[in-house]
This record gives structure tokens, sequence and C-alpha cells, in this order.
């Protein structure tokens, strides 16, 4: 590909002439990638802006460089580079596009279908990828197949890397791809240029307010997947608070379908329901209602939410074109997914669950649902993590405190914040009602190790216990370092020296 192939929609004629000849073969934001042949693309950091490093990059072979001219200052005046040097003015938002057509328009030649909203994405996400033929997925968990996942950095990868992923995925033949859509990716431009044909919102609600700052804005950047030009279908939870100011967004060519656990409807849209939830040591089963038809559902998870999660999938499925018999086939062969609802233990020990609920909804769906499953006492050791939204804090040690019977708080991923200071802005939630003293059930023990396996030698058999926040997380991120951890390692260590 050359230059002007690439930029042809955003250069001048006499660009167009200048960049006719020149080869490129690939694109690194991260001049270290760099290689002979490769342009560099900077864009405006948050701290640095990328054309600090246009030595580096020049140095490494760079063949042009393409860099958003916004606050740059006396960088680009000083610097006489021998190779093209082209301004792109919001270059993050453009960036999409350019490396959409970089990588041929992958997304143009599959299925995509992004899953956003608060809680629900990742296993919505790894749900479909279980039940569709020939299904990637994208994600916190890694992207590829679901059994062989490769990391990413983030839910949401940036702009170049999504579509590097996608090229990757439709090299491997496959059709459809399920992909996480954060709200950080939406509002920085990171799916611009995927071609969507479905979307799914699993709910909204509190997350990410230190990046948005208010609840109106966080939702503003969720909406921002209906417009997708190549939309096809929008599945809405229409139990969700904010479900009508979803539905009345969508486009009208858009087919819109509605999934509800309380019996909800529209009739803008084709609606799906599940009543008379029962939670069993095997999973969850349900009735599932879809145009007359009743279907009796069985599956191997744990939690109501995880109804909905079904349901949505399901849904999905009939958005798709898949026959209402060949789906609920297919939600046969669903399995739970690491860190997500996760049980270990039973069978004489205590029943736990790991999760990686670290929202306020998320913690009050989880521990309302091991409530479902709990003979005796519900425990819950969780903390929240630091540098993140500070107000949520104390609404999930009040949420642990209203469900459990013991709370145990711990550390989370402290990152760079004192984590005593992220402990005492729980405990400012855990007070019993009517007066200003903490809950007598409360208790800190900030070492997650000794908290966990504190709990796992003090609760009954019959006790249920839910360790939440981290879920599939491998590492605890303290001052920087990403020290290795494991929750389902310690309990299942802690189960076996109980069982000694």
């Amino acid at each position: 590909m050359t230059l002007k192939e690439l930029l042809k929609d955003w250069l001048s004629n006499k660009e167009m002439t200048m960049y006719a000849d020149n080869s490129i073969i690939g694109l690194a934001l991260d001049s270290r990638d760099i290689i002979k042949g490769y342009v560099f693309i900077a864009l405006g950091g948050s701290k640095q802006h990328g054309m600090a490093y246009i030595d580096q990059a020049i140095n490494n072979g760079a063949c042009a460089i393409i860099y958003d001219p916004a606050g740059i200052g006396d960088i680009l005046v000083e610097h006489n580079a021998h190779i093209p040097m082209i301004a792109l003015d919001e270059l993050a938002v453009k960036l999409g596009h350019i490396a959409a057509r970089f990588y041929g328009n992958p997304s143009e030649l599959m299925t995509v279908i992004g899953v956003t909203g608060t809680n629900g994405k990742t296993s919505c996400s790894q749900f479909l990828s279980q039940m569709l033929d020939d299904c990637g997925t994208i994600g916190t968990l890694g992207w590829g197949e679901c059994n062989n996942l490769q990391k990413t950095l983030n839910t949401t990868p940036d702009a170049l890397e999504t579509q590097r992923i996608l090229s990757e995925l439709l090299k491997t033949n496959k059709k459809v791809v399920a992909m996480e859509v954060s709200s950080h990716g939406l509002d920085q431009g990171r799916v611009n240029g995927v071609a969507f044909k479905g979307a799914i919102y699993t709910n909204i609600s509190r997350d990410h307010l230190d990046y948005h700052g208010t609840m109106d804005a966080y939702l503003q950047a969720k909406l921002l997947l209906l417009n997708s030009p190549s939309l096809a279908f929008v599945i809405v939870n229409l139990d969700d608070e904010y479900s009508d100011q979803i539905i009345e967004t969508v486009p009208e060519n858009v087919a819109k379908w509605g999934i509800s656990l309380q019996q909800k409807t529209r009739p803008d849209c084709i609606c799906i329901n599940a009543e008379n939830i029962l939670n069993t040591d095997e999973g969850i089963a349900f009735d599932l209602h879809y145009q007359g038809n009743k279907h009796k559902i069985k599956v191997p998870l744990y939690g109501h939410f995880n109804v909905e999660n079904v349901v949505t999938v399901f849904t999905a499925m009939l958005a798709m074109g898949i026959t209402e018999s060949e789906s609920i086939k297919r939600l046969g062969f669903i399995r739970s997914i690491t860190g997500r609802m996760e049980r270990l233990g039973g069978q004489g020990t205590p029943l736990v669950f790991v999760d990686y609920a670290h929202t306020p909804d998320a913690l009050d769906k989880v521990l309302f649902s091991a409530k479902k499953h709990c003979t005796q006492a519900l425990w819950v050791v969780f903390g929240c993590g630091g540098d993140r939204d500070k107000g949520k804090r104390s609404q999930m040690g009040r949420i642990a405190t209203q469900w459990a019977d013991h709370v145990i708080i711990t550390d989370d991923n402290p990152r760079f914040e004192n984590a005593l200071d992220i402990v005492n802005d729980i405990l400012k939630g855990c007070e019993d009602i009517g007066n200003s003293t903490i809950s007598r059930n409360v208790e800190v023990i900030q070492d997650r190790t000794l908290a966990i396996q504190s709990v796992l030698a003090r609760a009954s058999a019959k006790d249920c216990i839910v360790v939440a926040g981290k879920g599939h997380e491998l590492y605890q991120e303290i001052n920087g370092v990403r020290l290795n951890f494991s929750d389902s390692q310690v309990i299942n260590d802690a189960l076996t020296a109980r069982n000694r």
C-alpha cells in the first residue's frame, strides 16, 4: 500500500501526487515497534505527545510520520525530518478508519457483534463464542478462540490493534466476532472503523466516573456504539433503568430486540422474557418465553444475572438468523467462565464463588444470587481498586453489609493509592442502620491471602463465600508492580488445607 492509498480521504491533491509512490508495510503507535517501511503514528497523549519519540521512530526505520498537530509546539518546528511528515487534525478519531483501510476493512467481511454495558460484557461475548460456529472474541480475557485466548492490554484495544486483531481473526476463517466494547473504547474512538452488525446493551450502572465524570456522560459514551452505519440489530435489557434512552437512540432502520426477567415488553421491540428462576446445586433453571412458545432451560451457571446473560445470547442468535429450535439446542453448550461466578468448594466444604464484581451493581447482583444458594451464613471478601472512582467504595461497603452475614474488607489492586485509605472509604458505607458505628459483622484483613484463608478456616460446610473484585486476574497491582496472585489458587490451596 502507498501513503496515497492509505490517506486518500484526508490528503490535498498536491499531497496525493507527492505520496503516490511512497510504499508502506506497517503502522505503529509505539516508536519501539517501528521497523524499516513502517509508518509512525504520533497521537497526542494525556502525559506526552507521540512526537516526543520521533527520533527513535526515524532511527528504527520509519518511512513516514502521521501526527496530530495539536499541542506539539516546538517539537515539530525544531525537527528537520527527511521523510514525509503528515499532519492530520483529530488523528485519534481518524485512526480507526485509517487502520481499517490498511488491514483491508476486515470487519466488513465478518459479522461483528459489539457487547457493551457495565456488567456482563465478558460473559455474553464468551457465551456467544461458545455457541456460534467460527466465532472469535475480543475482550477482557483476551482475543482469539474462547479456549485459546491471547492477552490484550485493555478490554477494547487501541484502534490500530483492534483492526490488526480483526485481520488476524479473518485470516483464521472466523465468520463472527463477539467484541466487548468499553465506554473508554467508544469515547476514545478505538472502535472507529469497525463495521458492527449487532449491538448488545447488557445494563448501565455506575462505573468509570473517575473518567467520565457523570452518569449522563458515561451513558452518552455507550450510545456511540449506535452510530455504526452497518448496524442491523440492537438487543437491550428492558429491566435496566436506561433502556428507554437507549431504545430511543436506535436508528429507525435497525431491528430492536428486548429481554426481560420482569415480563416487560415494548411494542417497538421483539421481546423475550424469562421467569420461574430456580437456583440449584447444579446451576440455574428457568422458563424462557418467545412468541408464545415456552422453553425450560437448565444451564450449569449460577446467579440471576446469568439468566439475563443466557437470554441475551439466545436473542443474539435469533437476531443473526439462527432458528429458535437450533438456538435452544445451542444453549446446552454453555459453560462457566473463569472468574465469573466461578464455583469452587462444596460437597463437604463451603460453597465458594469467585467473581469479577467490582462495581456496586455487580456486587449487589452477585451477593443476591449467592444468597439463593446459601443454606447458612453468607461471607464476602472484597476490596476496591486504587486510582479509580472513589464514590463507589462506600456504596459497595453498604451493599456488602446489607447482604452478607460476614464482611471481610481486604486489598484489591491498590495501584498507587494508599490501601488503608481505600479501606476507610469502604468502611464509610458499612455503618449500622440508624447509628454511626461500623456494623459488627465487618472485619478488615488487608492481606488478601490471609483474608481468604481466614474465611475458609472459619466458615462452616453449609456456608457460602463470595470472593469478589478480581475474578480472572492473575496479579495484584501495588505501587505500579504486578505481583503474581490468583483468588482461585488461594481458595483451592485453603480448601486443600481445610480437608487435611
